[in-house]
């Protein structure tokens, strides 16, 4: 008896192909619905499933593979002699390969693309997968049909390899109809987060040359990464990924003018608007040369020459932009090792997550306001126009970096960023030890409140003339006091920013 296939899919991708190859290997085909259409018109012998069940499509094509004589021939045990008597007394003949895709459900989500007949033959040639091949995937076609076309037959391999992948489809598919519920929930967070991820980009190495290391993309979604051109340098490593993207994140949240970020262990250690691109770059760079060695360079506009070339000077991991001049980008070419990024805007997830013991810490992702009447003026001073903004410049990096930390910012550049100190002082100190007395005049940014006035009295040594912080300290007074003192002029947000 000739072997047996059943191709019903959304994605007819290479099936018109696979149908005659399947046919020309002696193979018997039955199918449903437009595949059934589309291989009868190309030529390609093929038995409608109404045919072998005698019941005809139903409810708009809702029901037509569901059916005992469909689904008792692909679950069969043939090892099993009671399972294939069954299949003797009802007249069943077995099948010994399902191609089945799914409708695109996250194409356009609606109960209409929520697919049943497609799931259920999928799980149901995944479970016998010890009997029957199940295909997926159109790239996978043409592997099966040159395993078909030597050996005649499926490995035990290639089936189980097949099956994990049918069975990741219909999990990634249920993933994202709970993910649509999810959309018109009033929770803020859901019950249950159903992920399905997909291995789409191998790294150099993990975090350390002896880890292994890999990006994953949400099955159904694409983030930036996926629409980045790579211009030259090394594959990428864990931490290249890591930095890059906090770099990317940040140059595009701090304004629309040109600006320029240099990321270090995932914290900036410079940041700076300027008139173009280059003086933008050159002044991110200054704010910190020693820590910028090694680092990340993103930037918000097209890179001119005249950017390239003093960042060509620095020994630079990455550099990502949205777009290169190409005398800019044969220049940084020149640097063999350097990865060079062309890259779209990124996208902002609702959720941030960690991995713990057991499962993920999940939280919102923080959102920096910069709504001037949600904030107040506790000082006798306000600030001048100069002054907001660079206090919101600052409070916009100050978010971005590792807790504690403190931000000095003169004329929209970061001339000292304290990071990841375990107390607020050390912070304050490394800031304005960066800072080397360019902060005179500028904005101090606290990501939380100053629990002492000796914080406030630091910014002012360090030459800050204004400063933001969330405020709520039980010593707000003294702070409020200390401020006046000095002449300078606070500005408490009423949120605070940590970041772990």
């Amino acid at each position: 008896m000739s072997p047996r296939a059943l191709l019903s899919v959304y994605d007819k991708t290479g099936i018109v192909d696979l149908g005659r190859a399947l046919v020309e290997l002696g193979w018997d085909l039955v199918s449903s619905g437009g595949t059934a259409r589309l291989l009868a018109d190309e030529g390609v012998p093929v038995t409608e499933v109404a045919q072998i069940t005698q019941a005809p499509e139903m409810l708009g094509g809702r029901v037509k593979t569901l059916h005992p004589v469909i689904h008792g021939g692909i679950l069969a045990d043939r090892s099993n002699p009671d399972h294939m008597a069954d299949l003797d007394g009802r007249g069943i003949r077995p099948i010994d390969l399902v191609v089945a895709n799914l409708y695109p459900f996250t194409s356009d989500p609606s109960i209409e693309l929520i697919d049943i007949g497609g799931p259920t033959m999928v799980r149901a040639a995944a479970k016998n997968h010890a009997h029957v091949g199940v295909v997926v995937d159109p790239d996978d076609y043409g592997p099966v049909l040159a395993e078909l076309r030597t050996d005649g037959t499926f490995s035990d391999n290639t089936r189980r390899r097949l099956a994990r992948a049918a069975f990741a489809h219909t999990a990634a598919y249920d993933a994202a109809i709970v993910g649509w519920f999810d959309e018109d929930a009033a929770d803020v967070l859901p019950e249950s987060i159903h992920l399905a991820l997909e291995r789409v980009q191998d790294l150099r190495y993990g975090e350390n040359p002896h880890q292994v290391g890999a990006r994953y993309l949400q099955a159904g979604r694409s983030g930036w990464w996926d629409g980045t051109v790579v211009h030259g340098g090394k594959a990428m490593s864990y931490l290249n990924v890591l930095d890059t993207e906090a770099a990317w994140r940040l140059v595009h949240s701090l304004g629309g003018e040109p600006t320029a970020v240099v990321i270090k262990h995932a914290n900036p250690c410079g940041a700076a608007v300027g008139a173009d691109i280059a003086e933008a770059y050159v002044a991110a760079h200054e704010c910190d040369p020693v820590s910028a060695f090694g680092g990340i360079v993103a930037v918000n506009r097209t890179v001119t020459l005249a950017m390239a070339e003093p960042m060509s000077e620095v020994f630079t991991e990455v550099v990502v932009a949205p777009f290169y001049e190409p005398d800019a980008l044969a220049h940084l070419q020149a640097r063999k090792n350097l990865r060079i990024l062309e890259a779209p805007a990124p996208n902002w997830s609702a959720h941030e997550v960690r991995s713990v013991d057991g499962g993920l810490l999940v939280q919102t992702t923080d959102v920096v306001s910069l709504d001037r009447s949600e904030w107040n003026v506790p000082t006798r001073r306000s600030p001048t126009e100069a002054e907001w903004s660079d206090l919101e410049f600052a409070w916009r990096v100050a978010a971005r970096v590792s807790s504690n930390t403190i931000v000095l910012v003169k004329d929209l550049c970061a001339v000292g960023i304290g990071a990841g100190q375990q107390n607020r002082r050390d912070a304050g100190r490394i800031a304005a030890q960066k800072a080397d007395g360019r902060a005179a005049g500028g904005a101090c940014a606290s990501d939380a409140f100053f629990p002492f006035r000796d914080g406030l009295e630091a910014a002012a040594e360090a030459g800050a003339t204004a400063v933001i912080q969330p405020g709520g300290s039980v010593r707000d007074d003294e702070v409020i006091a200390a401020a006046d003192e000095a002449g300078i002029a606070m500005v408490f947000t009423g949120e605070r920013h940590f970041r772990h």
